[in-house]
C-alpha cells in the first residue's frame, strides 16, 4: 500500500512538471507583452454660464438650516453669496450659519471660491447686482454698486462741508 502512495506521489509530481500545453503560452522573460486599454480619464466638465452657477450657489444656501434666503454673484471664477437671517440672531450663531453655509458650498466644484456674507447692507446690493444682471446691464449694475459703496466708504472731509448759511448752489 504504501508502495502505490509513492508511486502516485511520484507521479503527480513529475505530471505537475511537464510541458505547458496551454493555448496562449506566455512570453519568455526577456520579451513584454503590450496590451492596449482606453482612456478612462474624466473629459472636463463644460463650464456653466454664470447666472446658472448664481442660482444652484444660492439654492444650496438656502438649503441651510436658518437661512431664510440667498443670493449670490459669480465673478469670474469667484463667487459671493450673501444669506438672510433672522435678525433677533446673535452675532455668533450668524456667524456658526455662515460657516455651515461655507461648508455646504465647498462640497459643490464652483462655490469652493466662494464667499459668504450676512451682512443685510451687502446681501441687498447683491440682490441688486443680481437683477441688473438679469436685465442684461451687469457692467453698468457692478459700476453703480461699487459707487454706492466706495461713496458709503470716502470719508467726508471738513472742507467739503458747505457752511450752514450757505446753500449748496453758492458753495460751489
Amino acid at each position: 500500500m504504501k508502495k502505490h502512495v509513492l508511486f502516485l506521489l511520484a507521479i503527480l509530481t513529475l505530471a505537475g512538471c511537464g510541458p505547458n500545453n496551454a493555448t496562449n503560452p506566455q512570453p519568455p522573460e526577456n520579451q513584454t507583452q503590450t496590451q492596449r486599454v482606453q482612456q478612462t480619464a474624466p473629459q472636463p466638465q463644460r463650464p456653466q454660464n454664470a447666472t446658472a452657477t448664481a442660482d444652484r450657489l444660492a439654492k444650496l444656501a438656502t438649503s441651510v438650516p436658518r437661512v431664510d434666503g440667498a443670493t449670490a454673484v459669480v465673478l469670474g471664477k469667484t463667487a459671493i453669496v450673501g444669506i438672510n437671517v433672522d435678525d433677533r440672531l446673535d452675532r455668533a450663531r450668524v456667524g456658526t450659519i455662515k460657516y455651515s453655509v461655507a461648508e455646504a458650498l465647498r462640497k459643490d466644484p464652483q462655490g469652493a471660491t466662494a464667499l459668504v456674507t450676512a451682512d443685510p447692507g451687502i446681501v441687498q446690493r447683491l440682490r441688486e447686482m443680481n437683477e441688473d444682471i438679469g436685465r442684461g446691464r451687469p457692467i453698468a449694475g457692478l459700476a453703480e454698486e461699487l459707487a454706492d459703496i466706495a461713496g458709503r466708504l470716502v470719508p467726508q472731509a471738513p472742507t467739503r462741508v458747505p457752511e450752514r448759511n450757505q446753500s449748496p448752489a453758492q458753495n460751489q
